[in-house]
C-alpha cells in the first residue's frame, strides 16, 4: 500500500479521512460526506491519490481516484 492510498471511515463519533500508512488522521468531520469532501479537496490541490470510502460496517463502499493538480510549470505561455 502507498502512501497515495486514503480510508474514510467511522472512528467514534466522527468521520476520518486517513493515509493508508499514516499515523493521524488528515481529516475529520461530523459527516460521511463532508470528510469524503475535504480529503478530495486536499488530494485534488495536491498529489493526488485513491480514496476508499468504508461503510460503518468496515466493508468499502466505492473507491475513487483523485487526479492531481495541473502542474503550471509544464503549460505553454
Amino acid at each position: 500500500m502507498g502512501s497515495d492510498e486514503y480510508n474514510v471511515y467511522k472512528d467514534g463519533d466522527s468521520w476520518v479521512g486517513k493515509r493508508q500508512d499514516g499515523q493521524r488522521a488528515t481529516v475529520r468531520n461530523d459527516t460521511q460526506q463532508g470528510a469524503y469532501d475535504a480529503l478530495r479537496d486536499r488530494l485534488a490541490a495536491g498529489q493526488g491519490g485513491e480514496i476508499s470510502v468504508h461503510g460503518t460496517n468496515g466493508q468499502v463502499r466505492y473507491k475513487n481516484t483523485i487526479d492531481p493538480k495541473p502542474d503550471p510549470r509544464s503549460s505553454k505561455g
